[in-house]
């Protein structure tokens, strides 16, 4: 079984939580689907968490201490404010993955832009009021695929923000 560990080197703009959160992980050799499912939560945004990219609840923080055996009120203590998003990925990415990603946006963005506006009219797609999953699907051919799915609350500007 393989498992994401944290090196600071790599992720020097996450907060303490970060470390806290992989080091316990990685001592129990844990994976993010069994954290979440010890948790309640889908996989990402059990992640998200460990990366300070997610707000954790009072129940996440609860479950987390109890699962990976760190002091309730240190977890609490650090993962108790605000996240702070977008910090732990220069942009544009180097880790190849992420720039992939990164790379389908910059190649696919109008494009998704332009079917997303012909189907759902002037908007955009939240970021905030959203969800997102990772799949893994081997075709006839035994060739492994990747799927990210993607779910964000359709806003309209005029009516969400404008007070119109």
């Amino acid at each position: 079984m393989s498992i994401v560990t944290f090196d600071r080197a790599e992720h020097p703009g996450l907060p303490r939580s970060s470390e806290l959160l992989f080091g316990a992980k990685q001592v129990k050799r844990l994976t993010f689907e069994q954290i979440a499912k010890h948790i309640g939560r889908n996989e990402v945004a059990t992640a998200a968490i460990f990366y300070g990219q997610a707000k954790a609840s009072e129940e996440d923080i609860s479950n987390l201490s109890s699962f990976l055996s760190i002091p309730h009120q240190e977890l609490a203590d650090l993962l108790g404010g605000f996240p702070d998003r977008g910090r732990s990925v220069p942009i544009p990415p180097k880790d190849p993955l992420i720039y992939r990603i990164f790379e389908i946006v910059q190649n696919y963005g109008y494009a998704y832009k332009a079917v997303l506006n012909e189907k759902f009219g002037d908007g955009i797609m939240s970021g905030i009021c959203f969800s997102t999953r990772v799949d893994k699907e081997t075709d006839t051919d035994g060739n492994t695929w990747a799927i990210i799915t993607l779910r964000g609350k359709w806003w309209v500007p005029a009516q969400q923000w404008c007070g119109n």
